[in-house]
């Protein structure tokens, strides 16, 4: 019979601060033997990984909304998996949990660490372990509170969401549309906002590799934007801000195509847009809401059951592909939301 202290734990460390995008050589790959729990801690097998495009801005050296990875720290990552041990009354082994586990095969988690490894249990009745990784984990949460708390739709607004095929904006213009809107996506190729479209039901979806942003919006925003939900920054986001309405609202969740920069961010040059429109611009941190997570769970599984939204994952097999699987999110190959599998 094995033991736990025969199985070998296999990490991905950060070896050094990226300039740009990360290279294989930024990371070290570590193996440690996995060790038993101590009183009232968990060990969990990883079977999934969530890779976010959060994971850029964790690896600088700069203050946020949460400490960067320290240098030849195992990196931070959220993710499914099983419990094979435990020493915690409320966790039994063959529990399916979500976490932090970080990028490693297995994760020992202290009862004092539970709490900030954001550690529950997840119910497999409900969705997939990638769909809880997916609309009902992290991306979906960004989504739910983003749009509804940040950015307030109302029946008959116009909502305009960029990185609309990726894992939060596909579950930005789905709900959306559940909520009485006008779903606007921008999307990178032909593919995708096809997708986008024909499968996930939004209205319209821009091809900003293909034409132009400002075109576009002009056509299927006929009666400008009202809510702006952005993921990617940068001049989407001022061609955007050309259109809004009186009153909009832009949710600032991510800058995608700013976050390798080597330069300075470049911030908008159209926010007296802002001013004239007498709209707001509000940042948006999803760790905010984890008391709410629940109730935002519940609905978008309610959802997901009755198919009036959709959930696709973009899977990626092995632990040690992790450099490389990263890197699609910043050149946008990936299609749907980005999850590493780990195990099975």
């Amino acid at each position: 019979m094995h033991t736990l202290s025969d199985l070998e734990n296999h990490q991905i460390r950060l070896a050094s601060r990226p300039v740009g995008l990360p290279a294989r050589d930024n990371w070290r790959f570590t193996t440690e033997p996995v060790g038993e729990p101590a009183d009232g801690g968990i060990v969990v097998k990883t079977l999934f990984l969530s890779l976010d495009p959060a994971m850029r801005g964790w690896m600088n050296d700069v203050k946020s909304y949460i400490p960067p990875v320290g240098i030849d720290d195992v990196m931070r990552a959220g993710g499914i998996g099983v419990v094979v041990a435990s020493k915690s009354p409320a966790f039994a082994v063959g529990d399916h949990v979500s976490a932090m586990l970080n990028v490693q095969e297995y994760a020992t988690i202290a009862a004092d660490q539970m709490k900030r490894a954001g550690l529950f249990k997840i119910d497999p009745r409900a969705g997939t372990p990638t769909q809880w990784l997916n609309v009902l984990g992290m991306p979906g949460m960004t989504a739910y509170f983003g749009l509804l708390d940040v950015g307030q739709p109302k029946p008959g607004d116009t909502v305009v969401v960029s990185g609309a095929a990726g894992a939060v904006g596909q579950t930005v213009g789905q709900l959306a549309k559940v909520k009485g809107c006008r779903a606007v996506g921008i999307a990178g190729g032909q593919a995708k906002c096809d997708w986008v479209v024909k499968e996930l039901g939004f209205d319209a979806c821009i091809d900003y590799k293909g034409g132009s942003v400002r075109d576009g919006l002009k056509t299927h925003c006929p009666d400008g934007v009202d809510v702006y939900f952005d993921n990617v920054g940068g001049e989407i986001l001022d061609h955007v801000l050309a259109r809004i309405n009186r009153k909009a609202r832009v949710v600032i969740c991510g800058a995608i195509s700013q976050y390798n920069n080597t330069a300075p961010v470049q911030g908008p040059k159209n926010y007296l847009s802002l001013l004239v429109n007498r709209a707001r611009m509000e940042g948006l941190v999803v760790f905010d809401y984890a008391d709410r997570y629940p109730v935002a769970i519940a609905e978008l599984a309610e959802h997901l059951k009755s198919g009036r939204m959709k959930s696709k994952e973009d899977v990626v097999v092995g632990l040690e592909s992790f450099p490389e699987t990263l890197l699609k999110l910043f050149n946008g190959e990936n299609f749907g939301k980005l999850v590493l599998q780990v195990a099975t």
